[in-house]
């Protein structure tokens, strides 16, 4: 077995693994948030962004590619490195202690697999268009039509929120632990570390909310 399918088969290596296609997610996260909050600009600023993003399709696969690729491997190898976490301890704990452990950090793979199938909805329903018939009549920049449409039924705001909520939670424990993850441990930055996660985490969702939010209240309007 080669040198890389060792590490690809240890706990180390997929942990770093997790990491990294981590950071490359939270960095699409970053980029579609700050594209999305263009509603607040204007129709016309919006428009021309999903514009320039299709201005160079072959650019646009490859990152799409590349996303599904990060987004499967993060998936893939978290489930494998809890099922192997199990399987060494196939005996549960008599008692369950939690001294630092946060909820985001218990239910990481809930979370996790909860946006799975957030994200899968997400695509239908922006990017296929296939759960509404009025998205889906839209010309391809109509972004701005598009999200007021979509986010004017309290029922798909308020699942986009919840999601957005788990969203938060599971980036508050995830960015923080790539610190450790990667080995970058200082003890006088240690503390900030902890931090970040929780900070940029609530950060991207309260962005993100801010969205649907609008559209409820008529503070972003056709």
């Amino acid at each position: 077995m080669s040198w890389f399918k060792r590490t690809l088969n240890s706990s180390i290596g997929g942990k770093l693994i997790v990491a990294v296609t981590g950071l490359g997610l939270v960095g699409f996260i970053i980029a579609h948030l700050s594209g999305n909050l263009l509603i607040f600009v204007g129709r016309e600023a919006l428009a021309e962004y999903a514009e320039g993003l299709r201005k160079f399709p072959a650019i646009l696969w490859a990152l799409r590619i590349g996303l599904v690729g990060m987004a499967v491997a993060h998936i893939g190898f978290t489930i494998k490195l809890n099922l192997a976490n199990k399987a060494a301890r196939p005996v549960g704990y008599a008692k369950k202690t939690y001294r630092r452990a946060t909820l985001a950090s218990r239910t990481m793979v809930l979370s996790g697999l909860t946006l799975l199938a957030y994200i899968v909805y997400h695509l239908l329903h922006f990017t296929w268009r296939t759960t509404d018939a009025e998205i889906a009549a839209l010309g391809p920049y109509e972004v701005y039509d598009m999200l007021i449409i979509g986010f004017s039924s309290p029922a798909i705001s308020a699942f986009y929120i919840i999601a957005t909520v788990l969203l938060g939670m599971h980036l508050s424990h995830g960015i923080s632990s790539v610190f450790q993850t990667l080995g970058i441990n200082n003890p006088k930055y240690n503390k900030l570390f902890r931090c970040l996660g929780p900070a940029l985490g609530t950060v991207l969702a309260l962005g993100f909310i801010t969205i649907p939010v609008a559209v409820m209240t008529g503070f972003v309007t056709r």
